[in-house]
């Protein structure tokens, strides 16, 4: 975990990210990469091709600028290396080329909850990172005065596309000392039994040499509510889940019940691509 990537639109949510990121940063000695995506005014010229106004983008990237200088003034980047940058679109494609052009190991973003994460990024953007990153992505709802995770609930069909995710997930929680709480949740729609649930989730994690884990099986009306009741039970720090591209935010999720429960669960959701 040698680079985080945290989007930026400098609101309240975003900071509680970057405050995560620094913590997470001085344990590692990892180094933060700031981002600020900045919708660039343009017109149309004669020609019928577009050019910035530039008095209008100076202004934009003047005020980032001082944006980004009170950021890096807050004590709790001190003796972090941060790298500050803006991209000339609000688009999820600008993340996923960060990533790539600046060797991302983990992006941190801040959600306001249950409003979604429309606030940092426009229409349905938001989705597409969490869904499409090639790396691991961190969702912080709230802020937090020390990032800890004890409890780790990592949430799968346990099928065999996603033994990659749980190795990621393995590696993150030996990396913060955390439990794993397997959780297998069964709804009326795709019933197994208790037996078939345990050797589904045993034939999983054979091979893997990690044993700080429990294994949970429960049964529920929906995957997304089946989440959010165990992770309530147990306390969890942290929500993993596995993604799958464009069919979904998770594997064995459909619809909109992915974003639900990033934007619903009340704590902090990371997502692993399969």
């Amino acid at each position: 975990m040698n680079r985080i990537l945290v989007p930026t639109d400098f609101s309240d949510h975003a900071e509680n990210a970057l405050k995560v990121a620094a913590m997470i940063a001085k344990k590692y000695n990892a180094e933060i990469y700031l981002l600020h995506m900045m919708e660039i005014p343009m017109r149309q010229t004669d020609q019928g091709q577009t050019e910035s106004i530039i008095p209008e983008t100076l202004f934009f990237m003047n005020l980032a600028r001082k944006k980004f200088e009170t950021l890096m003034a807050q004590d709790y980047l001190k003796d972090i290396t941060v790298h500050e940058t803006v991209k000339e679109d609000i688009t999820f494609n600008e993340i996923k080329d960060s990533c790539l052009e600046f060797n991302i190991d983990l992006i941190i973003m801040g959600s306001h909850g249950a409003t979604g994460l429309k606030d940092m990024f426009i229409g349905s953007n938001a989705e597409k990172v969490v869904r499409s990153s090639e790396v691991p992505v961190l969702v912080i709802k709230n802020e937090h005065l020390d990032f800890k995770i004890s409890n780790f609930v990592f949430a799968s069909d346990f099928k065999y596309d996603n033994k990659d995710t749980y190795r990621q997930a393995v590696k993150f929680a030996k990396a913060f000392g955390s439990k794993i709480h397997l959780l297998l949740v069964i709804t009326s729609n795709d019933f197994m039994t208790s037996y078939e649930a345990q050797s589904r989730i045993k034939d999983f994690i054979s091979g893997q040499s990690f044993e700080n884990y429990t294994i949970n099986i429960h049964n529920d009306y929906t995957i997304e509510q089946g989440i959010l009741n165990v992770s309530k039970d147990i306390d969890a720090d942290l929500i993993g889940i596995s993604t799958h591209g464009r069919q979904g935010i998770a594997h064995f999720f459909n619809g909109s019940i992915s974003e639900d429960l990033v934007n619903h669960a009340n704590r902090p959701v990371i997502t692993f691509k399969i």
